[in-house]
């Protein structure tokens, strides 16, 4: 698994904006047809998502249709699947036929221009009641989903719940993104935005408890929220080095026959060691 860290959202209808996101370090830019495009331009923006589709970039690159239930979604999907696409973003996802309709739309249209099936990976975001009520559902659906992102600003919207700084009460909902998308097979979830711009303090506190809950990156709505991100889930030098020493002593004592041992005071046995290599396979130690 290839982990997203860091997820940009550039605004489809903006070109200067989206040939600079193209160039940052992000693992992956989503285009954005929905929030970021007003109702009045969303047919317009259609044709820069073929134009951003050719340009060189660095990460992956995602389009971020409208919802299934609006009028532009289709239209949406028919100009963004084609060469050069890694992904869909379906936002407001509340069932999991909403995922096969997606699905069997973008296979077709994968079939109809010779691209290869199943390689466009689709990403739906959890951001209502229903959603979050649904998320076994939606994790078991067999499509090609991967993985699922969460949407805290929609979904304390649709709960009538005030979205705060420290965010405890988002808890229950961020781990049962977590939970769903493990007992159905598919890889860590990707986090919320972190709307307050101007408190960066509070995005590095937000992606540190969204790794320690389990997720594999963050939506990001601005540049400068990268580097971060990145960090955030990537083990540091210090937990990279404590794994190293973790794996090399149980290997040695496991060819001695041992199955468990102490090391620095701290028990080690199979899961400790698992956790250790999980750490070197995301460090690239």
């Amino acid at each position: 698994m290839t982990a997203l860290r860091s997820l940009l959202f550039a605004p489809a209808n903006h070109a200067r904006r989206v040939e600079k996101a193209l160039t940052l370090a992000a693992d992956a830019v989503i285009l954005d047809l929905e929030d970021a495009v007003a109702i009045s331009e969303k047919a317009e923006a259609r044709p820069l998502i073929i134009e951003a589709l050719e340009k060189p970039r660095v990460g992956r690159l995602f389009v971020r249709v409208n919802a299934l239930s609006t009028e532009w979604c289709y239209g949406d999907i028919v100009v963004a699947v084609r060469p050069g696409l890694d992904g869909i973003v379906l936002p407001k996802v509340e069932h999991a036929h909403e995922l096969r309709t997606a699905d069997w739309l973008i296979g077709n249209l994968e079939q109809a221009r010779d691209l290869p099936r199943g390689t466009i990976d689709l990403i739906p975001i959890i951001e209502t009641a229903v959603g979050v009520s649904n998320l076994p559902a939606i994790c078991s659906a067999g499509t090609r989903v991967r993985r699922l992102a969460f949407g805290a600003g929609d979904f304390t919207l649709d709960m009538g719940m005030a979205w705060s700084r420290d965010e405890t009460e988002l808890l229950p909902y961020r781990a049962a993104c977590v939970l769903a998308s493990r007992a159905g097979g598919l890889e860590p979830p990707v986090d919320t935005v972190w709307a307050d711009l101007r408190d960066n303090e509070g995005f590095v506190a937000s992606a540190r408890k969204a790794a320690a809950l389990g997720f594999q990156g963050k939506l990001c709505i601005h540049p400068d929220q990268i580097v971060p991100a990145n960090a955030a889930f990537t083990p540091d030098e210090a937990a990279v080095a404590r794994a190293r020493r973790i794996v090399a002593a149980f290997e040695k004592a496991e060819a001695d026959g041992l199955a468990s041992i102490q090391l620095d005071g701290q028990f080690i046995d199979y899961p400790i060691v698992q956790r250790a290599r999980r750490v070197l396979e995301q460090g690239g130690g």
